[in-house]
């Protein structure tokens, strides 16, 4: 067992490969103490948990980022409900990959507004280390859930710290 773990831990071999390995046999005994020792994991975080206001808070707090997430994959994939229209792997690929292109476009922006907003002055002192660990840009309420883009080509996002003289806007389009 310590063999297979160290080979996960290193990235010699995927938690796949080596699951994979033992569905063939579900009676071998490193499977089986494998599944021992999940199960023991997982009864010591459940404990954790109730034992434990930060954890339950910690958790809390994951699973409403997780679906505010899912919302916004939801409106940004607005076509058929967010459902993928076919049945064919190619085409599923392509409408993840696009969804996965508009997430990370989404949050490259919503992440330099948050940097353009904290880089005034007026924040200096308000935020603790605490509070800059909860900012996140996976914020979506500035975005039109009917799929209306209003585009202005002639503006650029405007990057605090940067220079935004005549030359700046045209190189950055």
């Amino acid at each position: 067992m310590v063999k297979y773990a160290t080979a996960i831990r290193v990235g010699s071999a995927s938690t796949e490969a080596i699951l994979r390995r033992f569905t063939r046999a579900a009676s071998h005994p490193t499977y089986l103490a494998m599944l021992e020792l999940g199960r023991a994991q997982c009864t010591i975080f459940v404990a954790r948990y109730l034992r434990l206001r930060e954890v339950q808070r910690e958790v809390e707090d994951a699973l409403n980022v997780i679906e505010s997430w899912n919302r916004v994959n939801a409106v940004i994939a607005y076509g058929n409900g967010g459902d993928i229209p076919s049945n064919h792997r190619d085409e599923q690929e392509l409408v993840v990959l696009c969804l996965r292109i508009l997430q990370a476009a989404l949050v490259f922006v919503n992440t330099l507004m948050l940097q353009d907003v904290l880089a005034g002055h007026e924040w200096e002192g308000v935020f603790n280390d605490a509070d800059r660990r909860e900012l996140t840009p996976l914020f979506w309420l500035h975005i039109l859930p009917w799929g209306e883009i209003r585009l202005d080509m002639n503006q650029c996002l405007r990057i605090a710290g940067q220079d935004t003289g005549p030359g700046v806007a045209e190189d950055r389009r």
